[in-house]
């Protein structure tokens, strides 16, 4: 294991001590191998810095995020990447930082560094489709997307889910349940630990650079995938398969195999045996 890779399986070895900015900059790694992360977390820290000193000691958390909100999206221009949507940079952290564009996702999360350094307890959201935070206040929870900072209502919340709803009405219907659709939302809106965003994060690369048949890049995104998520099979079998793409033969054969032995009645498992039976034939073939 590279020292990237160790460095990044210490961040992400404990879910109580997880640090998801930190991890999240360790990202843009593979990209930037040269990259300052500390550095990068300083930058953080310096505009974090240059807001709370606007915020009156007596401020409550609607104010903060006014505050947040008008600093982050107008003072600095954060927005999203609309030119260039699905380029991979978006989702590094320290590229959004130069060029303050992004994706939602890359944008919470610095907004969420920098609120939670003001005393905000902004969470994550992984609302299908497009990432969201929430903030709790007195009187009700704030719904904001990251890319303006707007904040949702209900009916526009229920707008945005209506598209993926379907699956869950069908089990619904199924029981024999009558839900609201008001209910069917209520799941979607539960915070996602850090965990799951970095594992978002890393699907988000997973999907660009495998249209993009960049395989070396789609390696190093399931190395840090299988640390993130260690239990998870699927995530063993799509490093295996990387790795065939790459004539790793020994290290593609290991993962192919783990996977079968864990999911032996897969719906892939025939496809997965035929890539196996390639990989032997290549043999001894050099890694």
């Amino acid at each position: 294991m590279s020292r990237m890779l160790e460095y990044f399986a210490t961040l992400v070895a404990d879910d109580a001590s997880l640090p998801l900015t930190e991890a999240a900059v360790a990202l843009a790694q593979d990209a930037y191998p040269d990259l300052d992360i500390q550095g990068v977390l300083a930058e953080i820290d310096k505009l974090a810095m240059r807001v709370m000193q606007r915020v009156p000691a007596d401020a409550g958390a609607l104010q903060k995020l006014q505050l947040l909100d008008h600093f982050f999206f107008r003072e600095l221009g954060f927005a999203g990447n609309q030119n260039d949507f699905y380029h991979p940079d978006n989702s590094y952290l320290n590229i959004a930082l130069q060029t303050r564009r992004g994706i939602p996702i890359s944008l919470a999360v610095l907004y969420m560094e920098i609120g939670q350094q003001m005393g905000l307890p902004l969470r994550g959201l992984s609302f299908p489709g497009h990432f969201l935070l929430r903030l709790s206040v007195p009187g009700g929870d704030v719904v904001i997307d990251p890319l303006t900072g707007q904040s949702l209502s209900p009916t526009r919340l229920l707008e945005l889910v209506e598209p993926y709803l379907s699956h869950y009405r069908a089990e619904a219907e199924q029981s024999g349940q009558d839900l609201a659709l008001w209910a069917l939302l209520r799941p979607f809106l539960e915070p996602a630990s850090p965990r799951e965003i970095l594992a978002r994060m890393l699907r988000n690369l997973k999907v660009i650079y495998t249209q993009n048949e960049r395989w070396e890049r789609l390696l190093a995104v399931q190395e840090r995938m299988v640390l993130v998520l260690p239990h998870a099979v699927d995530e063993r079998r799509d490093r295996g398969l990387a790795y065939a793409r790459l004539h790793h033969v020994r290290q593609a054969q290991d993962d192919l195999q783990y996977y079968l032995q864990k999911q032996p009645d897969a719906s892939d498992a025939q496809a997965i045996r035929e890539t196996l039976a390639d990989l032997d034939k290549l043999g001894g073939a050099a890694d």
